[in-house]
């Protein structure tokens, strides 16, 4: 592609750089200049326009675009026209997204004038919302150029979304002294708040003691009607012997992780009995803001399993925002 300044009287078939107004007509960017576009610029005075012309072995900025687009495999997601060099993708269902980074960075270091943006990986998203973009930065680019990302993209998926699934969720709270009805409730009703976007919704709650026996009990009780459950102590845990790791195991489970690096959520527990995962939440996952709790939840939700592994790794991008309810906040 070969861009400047043009004579208009040789600018036929080239893109204008930038739109262009004239009292009798106005030009958008891209414009492709006809004889008659020719013949109203020179009556207007205008000698040379800024513009480029396309050698024969490019791909105009929408054509490139959605050629790339071809070439990415991605799964519940629905691809939009190309329009000024761009191709925007978007979640088929709700769910959460997420993306190969090592597939997305080769993809942008092919040429600078190739680009792809997605969300962030494990970004929870709804339906139609938009989640990736590809944009041609020139007006054209060599084919060899978007070759080379089909060889790239070959048996890999780019992204895509893990749609949520609507789960039946057992919720336990265990009590203690002087604990007000009212947070209880407060709780439960944003546990159910947070189920929403997976159209999950609390098939039963129970409310304990805040003792192994009583938990574990409670677990099983609930083990033939839910396919998740969450539990609620009345104290955080302080030990990986504590009551709800402790009531886990009673009940026949395993723990996968007591405690994560996640903050606010460092507290959580998660542990399975039988197929059916268990989060015991951690305090701070009785208020709405976003903490570890909802990583986990979100993931459960749609499909995808965690392993203690996984959980190791969320420390680079796990410091989350303070939340001022909590008892002991980070910093006095």
């Amino acid at each position: 592609m070969k861009f400047g300044d043009i004579p208009v009287r040789r600018a036929k078939g080239a893109l204008l750089a930038h739109s262009l107004a004239l009292p009798e007509k106005r030009f958008p960017k891209a414009h492709c200049l006809s004889d008659d576009d020719i013949v109203l610029l020179i009556q207007n005075g205008i000698q040379s326009v800024r513009a480029a012309r396309l050698d024969s072995d490019d791909l105009d900025e929408n054509r490139a675009a959605q050629a790339i687009a071809l070439f990415i495999h991605a799964s519940s997601i629905d691809t939009k026209p190309p329009t000024t060099g761009r191709v925007n993708f978007h979640a088929a269902s709700s769910g959460l997204f997420d993306a190969d980074a090592a597939l997305i960075d080769a993809i942008n270091a092919v040429d600078p004038a190739i680009t792809i943006a997605t969300l962030a990986r494990h970004t929870p998203v709804e339906a139609g919302q938009l989640v990736a973009t590809i944009k041609i930065i020139p007006y054209a680019v060599p084919a060899r150029k978007t070759e080379a990302i089909a060889g790239l993209c070959a048996q890999k998926e780019a992204f895509r979304v893990h749609p949520f699934s609507a789960k039946k969720v057992g919720l336990i709270q265990s009590l203690k002294p002087g604990i007000k009805t009212s947070v209880l409730d407060k709780t439960t009703r944003v546990t159910q708040a947070r189920l929403e976007p997976s159209a999950s919704v609390i098939c039963r709650e129970l409310r304990v003691a805040h003792e192994a026996e009583a938990v574990r009990q409670a677990i099983l009780s609930l083990t033939d009607e839910a396919d998740l459950i969450v539990i609620y102590g009345a104290w955080a845990m302080a030990d990986f012997n504590d009551v709800i790791p402790a009531a886990i195991r009673l009940a026949g489970g395993e723990i996968i992780r007591a405690g994560m690096p996640v903050d606010p959520g460092n507290l959580l527990v998660l542990g399975r009995v039988r197929h059916i995962s268990i989060i015991g939440a951690p305090g701070c996952s009785r208020a709405p803001k976003e903490n570890g709790f909802d990583w986990v939840l979100d993931r459960l939700l749609a499909g995808i399993d965690i392993s203690a592994r996984d959980i190791a790794g969320w420390g680079v991008g796990g410091l989350l925002k303070e939340i001022s309810s909590r008892p002991q906040p980070r910093e006095s």
